[in-house]
């Protein structure tokens, strides 16, 4: 019998959960290469290959057989052979831009370990797709807010999160979605080189954020009486700033965000708040021309570089950061302790800090590959984003149930089952 791949789910599933894989009718301990491709929307590539060797039965289970040395992984990785996707393309960062499509994912079975691939022995596609049926994606042009919601099937209310990112800009759509898959009403919100929206990171206006709080406040399909947020990088601190401000949030997650304004003047009112100084000599470039910037930011706790930090003992929300340990983008432990501690020393709650040794700066949602160095917007060079591949992996699964676990028991009341699995 020839041999064949079999997948489980068969041919869909959404891109946040795990991927059966297993090869039928293989010979007796045959050795065997597997090789997964992918395309993102530009039409980049991303690979990853393995070697194993099939049981005794000619039966090759990725869930019980350890991946061979000399591949994109070793040893029981069942779902190494997406989370170790690389570009072929330097400094390439996998995103999914329309989330209304699903990303086409081809597997190949190879004969042999050799350096080039053998006879091609199966083939398989697999839609890795982003959007659960019955999930309405509503574009949201409302007053300025320049967005997109998203809510998940039946009745509702359901509780509701702004999602923002980071310095890329946009309107990344992709986490919103796929928290939405899991039972919330989620806003991905753009602020700025998008539309009409400011095209630099120069200023913003706390007023926009707070018309995107009420808008959400204010839907039918949102339990109250508060909202969570969520953000990435420099939307942690935007997120942080929202908190400490604005009315009717009870909930903020960041990943790997700031407790200081970074890279650009905030306003509300008649409140403005400088961005965090940065030094440009603290830059180290190595050999290969990738930057590494996690010490350029000044110290929030010095000098006038004190005016960056963010009031957050004037939020009325739980706090949760996750923070990669080995995040190069900048000080994100630090950031989360500082923040504790100041929450702290205010008669605040203590905020819920995980943290992931070997986990980078880019923490997605689960089966990302991980970027280890891309294109920065503001530096214009490509800078190292930190991380371990397989670490850095685990730290995306489980951060995923926390951040779900967190905003499930400050939202709902519910409190729910998830502990730390790291």
């Amino acid at each position: 019998m020839a041999p064949s791949i079999r997948l489980s789910p068969a041919s869909r599933s959404l891109f946040d959960e795990p991927l059966a894989i297993a090869v039928h009718g293989l010979g007796p301990r045959q050795q065997v290469t597997l090789r997964t491709s992918l395309r993102d929307e530009t039409g980049q590539l991303f690979q990853a290959s393995a070697h194993y060797q099939a049981g005794d039965d000619g039966e090759l289970d990725l869930a019980r057989c350890p991946a061979l040395p000399g591949g994109s992984f070793s040893g029981l990785e069942p779902m190494g052979l997406l989370w170790a996707l690389q570009p072929q393309k330097p400094f390439w960062r996998l995103v999914k831009r329309d989330v209304q499509s699903p990303f086409l994912l081809q597997l190949e079975v190879f004969e042999g370990h050799g350096e080039r691939p053998g006879r091609l022995l199966a083939q398989a596609q697999h839609e890795r797709a982003f959007l659960r049926d019955g999930v309405r994606r509503v574009p949201v042009r409302e007053g300025r807010i320049r967005a997109t919601l998203f809510l998940p099937p039946g009745n509702g209310p359901f509780p509701g999160i702004i999602d923002l990112y980071g310095t890329g800009g946009g309107l990344p759509e992709y986490r919103a979605c796929l928290l939405a898959n899991n039972g919330f009403v989620v806003l991905a919100l753009a602020f700025y080189s998008y539309e009409d929206l400011p095209k630099e990171m120069k200023e913003f206006h706390l007023e926009y954020f707070e018309e995107a709080v009420n808008y959400m406040l204010q839907h039918t399909q949102v339990k109250g009486p508060g909202i969570g947020l969520l953000g990435h990088s420099k939307g942690g601190d935007l997120c942080v700033s929202m908190a400490s401000f604005l009315k009717g949030i009870t909930a903020t997650a960041l990943i790997n965000g700031s407790v200081a304004n970074v890279g650009a003047v905030l306003r509300y009112k008649d409140i403005t708040i400088p961005p965090l100084g940065f030094n440009l000599k603290h830059i180290k470039v190595n050999e290969s021309g990738i930057a590494d910037i996690i010490d350029a930011l000044n110290n929030p706790l010095e000098g006038p570089d004190q005016q960056s930090f963010i009031p957050l003992e004037k939020a009325e929300c739980c706090f949760l950061f996750i923070v990669g340990q080995d995040d190069h983008n900048w000080k994100s432990e630090f950031f989360a302790v500082e923040g504790s501690k100041r929450l702290q020393a205010h008669g605040k709650e203590k905020p819920e800090i995980v943290c992931y040794p070997g986990a980078g700066h880019y923490i997605e949602p689960p089966f990302f590959p991980m970027c280890a160095a891309s294109m920065h917007l503001l530096f214009g060079k490509p800078v190292m984003w930190g991380g371990e591949p397989k670490a850095h992996c685990e730290a995306q699964i489980d951060a995923w149930q926390q951040i779900q676990a967190f905003f499930r028991k400050h939202l709902t009341g519910k409190p729910s089952g998830t502990s730390s699995k790291l």
